[in-house]
Order: structure tokens, then sequence, then C-alpha cells
């Protein structure tokens, strides 16, 4: 389709001007960032794995009733989104501990938790993207108590759905980030889900034996994260099994 006005440009996404009002066309980059963009790198394939496999899990979580903005994948690198107002929070759930939180809480990376533990960090990147509490956030009127239930309870569902998903391919879901945006009908607004599902966005470990197969890959040197998400993304039928030849995603420009 032809390129339309940019209105935004992320770590690993640009948002366009979409066709009809009220829609965005979402492209996937190939960049990969860690440490807040400190690491920063081009992953050949990448974009293409992210959009296939965010399209595979947006239409997913719909199929259980979860409202999101994904519309329809336009090409290998592309899909059309609905325009949304971004809640500046992410919602974190957790099932097991790593990452910042095994830091912060000197917790051993790969203990289990009793339950699925969803925390809110502030979108800035300056501030390196804060841990908030739900006090703060209804105190700055980022979101209403009210808003805050209903984040809760749909990050919970993902979260039921995505485990199960995962699990029936190998996979522990550890842990995972989503936004949530509002998306608005005259006077009327509703919470959907927004941004992406992804390996970017996700935790992801396989069962046996405890490889990462996600952007840790990429965060520790630990090999190659498109062959990690081609994985992923094979494991899941969003792309064929491999019988030979290169590696990787085909690419289309």
């Amino acid at each position: 389709m032809a390129r339309r006005r940019m209105i935004y440009e992320g770590k690993a996404k640009i948002l366009y001007e979409g066709p009809e009002p009220g829609t965005i066309v979402q492209y996937f980059k190939d960049d990969a960032t860690a440490f807040n963009a400190e690491k920063k790198a081009v992953i050949e394939g990448k974009g293409v794995l992210n959009n296939m496999l965010s399209e595979h899990f947006m239409v997913g979580v719909a199929g259980i009733g979860i409202p999101n903005h994904f519309i329809k994948r336009l090409n290998m690198r592309e899909q059309l989104i609905k325009a949304v107002e971004v809640i500046p929070l992410e919602v974190v759930v957790r099932n097991v501990a790593a990452g910042s939180m095994s830091k912060r809480l000197g917790i051993e990376e790969g203990t289990p938790l009793s339950r699925p533990i969803v925390e809110f960090y502030y979108k800035d990147d300056s501030l390196s993207d804060p841990l908030v509490t739900e006090d703060q956030i209804v105190a700055f009127q980022w979101a209403s108590p009210q808003d805050l239930d209903e984040m809760v309870a749909m990050a919970l569902r993902v979260n039921d759905f995505m485990s199960g998903l995962m699990f029936g391919v190998g996979i522990k879901l550890i842990d995972f980030k989503i936004e949530i945006g509002r998306l608005f009908d005259g006077d009327f607004q509703r919470l959907i889900l927004a941004d992406e599902i992804s390996p970017d966005s996700c935790r992801l470990w396989d069962i046996e034996t405890g490889r990462k197969l996600d952007k840790d890959i990429f965060r520790h040197d630990l090999g190659d994260l498109a062959d990690a998400y081609t994985e992923v993304a094979t494991r899941l039928g969003v792309m064929p099994k491999k019988s030979g030849g290169p590696s990787g995603p085909t690419l289309v420009k």
C-alpha cells in the first residue's frame, strides 16, 4: 500500500496514518533494543516474525472475547489497527520470578510464583519506565480505579490464554507486558488491548531445557535472536517447519 504520513516512530515500530479515519498502519522494524535502548542492533527478519506472531496472538485473544486494536495484517511487516489513546502504563504479568523482579527483590530467577502478579510501570523512557502503585496511578489521573480493575482482569485473561497456548507447544510463559488503550465512540469509551504481543514483550523458556526463546537472548548475548523467534513461530504453526535450506523468515519488501 502507498506510504502515508508518519505519526510516531518507536524503538521497534513505526505508526503511519491509516487509509480510513480511526485507523493506523503499524510497521514492525528489525531494530532490537535493550536496557532502555542503551544496547541496539538490527536483527534481519525480526519485524516480519513479530508482525506475524502478534497477529496470531491478537486474533487468538479476540476469539475468547478480549477486545484489541488489531484489524488485519496488510503484508509481511505491516498491520492495520484501530487508533486508540494509549494509557501511559505498561501492564506486566509475572508467573515466574525473572528480570527486574529478581534483581529488585533478591529472588532467584526461575522461582515459580504462587499466583500471577500484576505490576504497573509508568511509560517514560527518560525515567526508565519506573514501577508505580495503583494509588499513584489514580492520584496522577493516568487511569481511574474502575480502569485499573478492568486492566487487571484483562491482563489475567491474556495470561490464561497465552500460558495455555505456550504450554501446548512446550514453552513456559514466564512473564509478559501489554499496553491498553481507550477506544472512543462519541461520548463513550472502552478499554482495549493495544501495541503488540510478541517475543519482544514476553519471556519464554523451553519447558524441558529452560532455554530462553525471547529478547533476553539479545540482552545477554545468548545466541541468535531471529532463530529463537523463528522457533516460537514454527512451534505455534505461524511459520511452516523448515525442510532444509536457509533458516529464518522469508522477507517480502
